[in-house]
């Protein structure tokens, strides 16, 4: 999916994770590192693991990642609040990096809190490995263009079935930029590995 920091996480029909800058945030260490582990199943070496908001926030922005999985429950700085902050942070391209939430026994209201905080997907835990790499393929080839609307800023919520919003519904006036432009930018902008290059 990607070899480079800047690179946009997209499905090239390769699945190649090797290269992915991931970050893992979760405050049970049990869950990190069982995160950690189920990544490096398929080839993606966690290149920080995070125990608080706060600790991820620092190293954002000093850093570039490919994905970001967060726990949606922790003290502090939950999940969703973490991923309203990356949206608005400015931070190129981390602002637009694919966010999957974790979260155990979510309500059907914080599934919305999810939607409407800026995430590209939810998955429950326990979760399996398996269902892990469904949700990292979906968000890789999610081409879904990011909003600012109000107070959201995020992928468009308005997609079905896969299909962009047309016509009316479109509102092209209000998409700043989409996580593609943005990424393609960054790699363009750099001259070589980064201090978060390769996950190796």
């Amino acid at each position: 999916m990607v070899g480079t920091v800047g690179e946009p996480l997209r499905d090239t029909g390769v699945i190649n994770l090797n290269g992915a800058v991931t970050m893992v945030i979760d405050d049970t260490p049990f869950s990190l590192d069982l995160t950690a582990q189920a990544l490096l199943g398929f080839g993606i070496q966690t290149k920080y693991t995070c125990h608080s908001a706060a600790k991820a926030i620092e190293i954002l922005e000093d850093s570039k990642v490919d994905l970001i999985l967060v726990d949606t429950e922790m003290p502090g700085m939950d999940g969703y609040e973490f991923v309203r902050w990356l949206r608005r942070s400015g931070l190129e391209p981390n602002a637009f990096a694919p966010v999957i939430l974790t979260g155990a026994h979510v309500r059907r209201s914080r599934v919305t809190d999810a939607r409407d905080c800026g995430a590209n997907f939810l998955i429950t835990k326990p979760f399996s490995a398996a269902a892990l790499l469904e949700r990292i393929v979906w968000v890789a080839r999610d081409q879904r263009p990011f909003l600012e609307l109000g107070d959201y800023m995020g992928p468009d919520r308005r997609i079905r079935d896969g299909k962009a919003p047309e016509g009316e519904e479109r509102r092209s006036d209000l998409i700043r930029k989409t996580a593609f432009e943005a990424q393609q930018r960054a790699m363009a902008a750099s001259t070589g590995p980064t201090d978060g290059g390769d996950a190796r």
